[in-house]
């Protein structure tokens, strides 16, 4: 016994060895088998990672599974992808393996998939990607197994898990989309007739021509399906179905025929209960409808019956009604009543394109204000065809009140009108007004409108509008949005293309505003700001892309970033989110500007082109008020009186649609037409004071000072440009950086009478024009910045244009009148001198002696060269300039 126990031990630990191994043994093999027969039956490209085969998980049967299956589709979906599945696994008997194709089809016990994605999808031309099979011509099988199948299936169980299906059919313009799709069924496929019992759960949408029927809606089906093989036709027997919570009960059958499908099916909701009606809306709307009060009735009832192929569909006769019901969500205060329901799906003829929908009667009431409605929607699969008649009132603030929205904005205002419309969806969407019939006439009150691309919210005080068949007249517009008011006529084209498809919103108005700021009409964009220095994201504002109109504008105050704008008037172009101002006129700062030009949002980075021109503007409010002007030209904050201007700049913009300053590019002209300046108030002044003692800056003239301004790489440059102090020339020019850093060099022309006695006596004895004209200039270099600035002089030029310009003159005179007269001139300056002390006397003719002495060369006995002799000329004038520069200012 015990031998025999050990024996039966052995084999059995061999077998199941066997089992193990057998299957790794085999692999190669198997993967071989299974690219084969797959090459042999599909015009597809079929890829996996791994073949494997098991007689454990299924013993008796073997187990072989596929993992990472991805089938791609040649011409004319050419690389497209077919089908993806992580894992799909079959069951068969052992012997099956060993079957070759003499011995007949293989028989599959039972399949289980997971994670498939199969897209089914047909062309405009009607070519359809899952159309891979070979035919029996094309397969390379042996002349035994031409009349036979690959594949014959016995299978008493299948199931597809966490699965999806999208169908998309581009002629029709129609798409299905069945998301988390489990599936399971059990039953015997051989036999000539049995029973297939099914579960199936999934999620759908159902789309025709971007009308969605069908968003992501629940549904549940069980079914008992009778299976006549022989007669490929499958009978509906005990069959209860869910759409979100509406229950369906429905039989009929589906048989298979040469040319499509022959369908005969009928369906109704068991239960006539109103609330079945709420069942229909998805659960993340309607919430739990299980507490809420109902009456009345409410029916679906349809018959599907005829032949599906590709050409024709079943005809269709579906009813949706219900009469005096009213419904109540018990945590809100007020019902709905008076609900008249009559809606029609219709086909009669069996062509797509004669499906129509008819909703003869849609009523309801709500508190005192009663709501009808009725439209009929045909050719819903090609240019559908809409005819709406709507009327009565309707007070917005009561829709959350009777039905559980959350809004993130209060909705309220009350809508009355009686309107009637009728047009095609291609009229819509291409503008084809004269397709578009409407009637009619609209009012609302009080009515805020809000949107994620608007900043603020719209609240309308009063609104009346007249439908004509193109437009529609706006008699009246009273509105508010953040700080700004709103009283507007005009016309507005394309309302149905804005509201019903993605077209903009057109029209022409004649606007008027007490307060109008621009930013209250921005739309936040999520976007991550474009400068380096800021890395977060932040909200971007836009102009609305969905506008297209223009406004001619008369506002008392307009605000645009720091400018507050008076008396604006002008005309504004919107569109392509780029708002273009033309003939803008305005006054502020005590003056008057025009503007031009456009800002534009449209690209990542907003960006503005403006002219400016500016007329009397009061300088220290403007600057002082004006980031941009301050930036422009710091200093001209300490002036007083009036500004004229004419600027052009361009750069980007913002977040905020501020101008980035290192941006900006541009030029101006600028006349300053000033009465004083505060040079006590600038540290600039302050050190120029220091350094130019001759010069008193408060009694600096710039009347009628005109320069040309450039700005470029975060600089403004200033052109040359000349003012006057008394009889002083001082010319300008330089840059600065809008960082505050200066650059720039003033030249004082400094006249004769400023060098000091002793040299103005000296070009006193010159007597010539040339000599009574001498100036000297007199160089301050200005830098650090405007709040700390540095100045130095510079005499170099000065020093040299003197030491030349007494040379050149005394040379010239020695040449006219000969050398004889020298003398008499040194005999002149000398004796003029009898008056002062012999020690002063002395030291002043020796200087004078020097100077001549180097004007006209000196005694050739001297040791001293020429250019010597003008080396000591040169520090004898330095000695005089020093006196100008710096200490106490001396008397002329």
């Amino acid at each position: 016994m015990k031998k025999t126990l050990k024996i039966s031990g052995i084999v059995l630990l061999i077998i199941i060895v066997l089992l193990i191994v057998v299957p790794f043994a085999f692999k190669p093999q198997i993967k071989d088998m299974v690219k084969q027969l797959v090459n042999e039956n599909l015009n597809a490209k079929v890829e996996f990672s791994d073949v494997s085969l098991s007689f454990i998980k299924s013993f008796p049967k073997a187990h072989v599974s596929v993992t990472d299956l991805v089938i791609t589709n040649f011409e004319p979906f050419k690389d497209e992808t077919f089908v993806t599945s992580k894992n799909i696994a079959v069951t068969m008997s052992i012997s099956e393996l060993f079957k070759t194709p003499s011995d007949g089809p293989l028989e599959v016990k039972s399949i289980n998939v997971d994670e498939i994605l199969l897209t089914l999808k047909t062309d405009k031309f009607g070519n359809a990607n899952y159309d891979i099979a070979k035919s029996n011509e094309d397969a390379t099988t042996d002349e035994t197994n031409t009349e036979t199948d690959s594949f014959s299936f016995d299978i008493e169980n299948y199931s597809i898990n966490n699965s999806a299906l999208a169908y998309i059919d581009e002629g029709s313009k129609t798409t299905i989309y069945i998301s988390e799709l489990n599936h399971e069924g059990r039953g015997i496929f051989s036999a000539e007739t049995s029973e297939l019992d099914t579960k199936t759960e999934a999620n759908i949408s159902f789309t025709i021509d971007s009308s969605n029927y069908l968003s992501n809606n629940p549904i549940k089906l069980d079914a008992l399906i009778g299976l006549d093989l022989e007669n490929s036709k499958y009978t509906f027997k005990e069959n209860k179905g869910l759409i979100n919570k509406l229950p369906i009960e429905f039989d009929g059958y589906v048989q298979l025929l040469d040319n499509g499908q022959e369908i005969d099916v009928t369906f109704e909701n068991p239960e006539t209960s109103f609330k079945n009606f709420l069942a229909l809306i998805p659960e993340e709307y309607s919430k739990n409808i299980e507490n809420v009060k109902t009456t009345g009735d409410f029916r679906v009832k349809g018959i599907v019956k005829g032949i599906s192929s590709e050409k024709t569909i079943p005809n269709l006769d579906i009813s949706i009604t219900s009469n005096n019901a009213s419904f109540k969500y018990p945590d809100l205060p007020k019902r709905v009543e008076n609900i008249t329901i009559n809606t029609a799906i219709k086909n009669n003829t069996g062509n797509v394109d004669d499906t129509y929908i008819d909703i003869n009667t849609l009523n309801f009431k709500i508190d005192e204000d009663i709501f009808k409605s009725s439209a009929s929607l045909k050719n819903i699969t090609q240019n559908m065809l809409v005819n709406a008649n709507i009327s009565g009132i309707l007070n917005l603030a009561n829709i959350t009140k009777v039905y559980p929205l959350e809004l993130e904005n209060t909705l309220t205002g009350v809508l009355k009108g009686v309107v009637n419309t009728s047009f095609d969806m291609k009229a819509i969407e291409t503008n084809a007004y004269e397709r578009i019939k409407n009637s009619g006439s609209v009012s609302i009150s009080d009515f805020v409108f809000s949107s994620e691309d608007m900043i603020n919210p719209i609240h309308i005080s009063e609104a009346n509008m007249d439908f004509n068949p193109e437009t529609i007249s706006l008699n009246n517009f009273k509105a508010r949005t953040g700080s700004s008011d709103i009283n507007a006529t005009g016309t507005i084209k394309n309302l149905l293309g804005f509201l019903l498809s993605d077209n903009t919103l057109q029209g022409y108005f004649s606007l008027n505003s007490t307060f109008f700021k621009v930013n209250d009409f921005m739309s936040e964009d999520d976007t991550a700001s474009s400068d380096k220095d800021i890395t977060q994201d932040t909200e971007a504002l836009k102009i609305p892309d969905f506008l297209d109109c223009t406004i001619n504008a008369n506002a008392q105050t307009v605000v645009y970033d720091d400018l507050n704008l008076k008396n604006v008037k002008g005309t504004l172009f919107i569109k392509d989110q780029k708002a273009t101002l033309k003939d803008m006129t305005s006054n502020m700062f005590d003056g008057t500007m025009a503007i031009s030009g456009d800002v534009s949002t449209k690209g990542e980075t907003p960006t503005f082109n403006l002219d400016f021109g500016i007329n009397g503007f009061d300088i220290s409010k403007s600057f002082n008020e004006l980031e941009l002007l301050r930036n422009l030209a710091p200093i001209a904050k300490l002036f007083q009186g009036k500004l004229n201007t004419n600027m052009s700049l361009a750069g980007n913009l913002d977040d905020e649609l501020a101008p980035k300053l290192s941006s900006l590019s541009g030029k101006a002209l600028t006349e300053l037409l000033t009465t004083k300046v505060n040079a006590n108030e600038g540290e600039l002044f302050n050190q120029l004071e220091g350094s130019l003692s001759f010069i008193d800056f408060d009694k600096l003239d710039l009347k009628n000072l005109k320069t040309k301004l450039e700005f470029a790489n975060g600089k403004v440059s200033v052109k040359p440009f000349q003012i006057t102090y008394e009889d002083v020339n001082i010319d300008v020019s330089g840059s600065h950086g809008f960082n505050k850093d200066l650059e720039y060099s003033a030249v004082f022309n400094v006249p004769a009478k400023y060098l000091g006695s002793d040299v103005n006596q000296l070009i006193g004895k010159i007597n010539t024009k040339e000599a009574k004209d001498i100036s000297i200039p007199v160089t301050a270099n200005i830098g650090g910045t405007y709040t700390r600035p540095s100045v130095k002089t510079d005499l170099t030029d000065g020093v040299t244009k003197l030491t030349s310009q007494l040379i050149e003159i005394e040379k010239q005179k020695l040449l006219n009148k000969g050398k004889g007269k020298v003398k008499d001139l040194i005999s002149d300056v000398i004796g003029s001198n009898k008056s002062k002390s012999d020690s002063i006397k002395k030291q002043q003719n020796n200087a004078v002696k020097d100077v001549l002495g180097g004007l006209i060369g000196g005694s050739k006995s001297k040791t001293d060269s020429t250019t010597t002799k003008k080396d000591t000329t040169k520090d004898a004038v330095k000695n005089v300039l020093g006196g100008l520069l710096g200490g106490k200012k001396k008397k002329t």
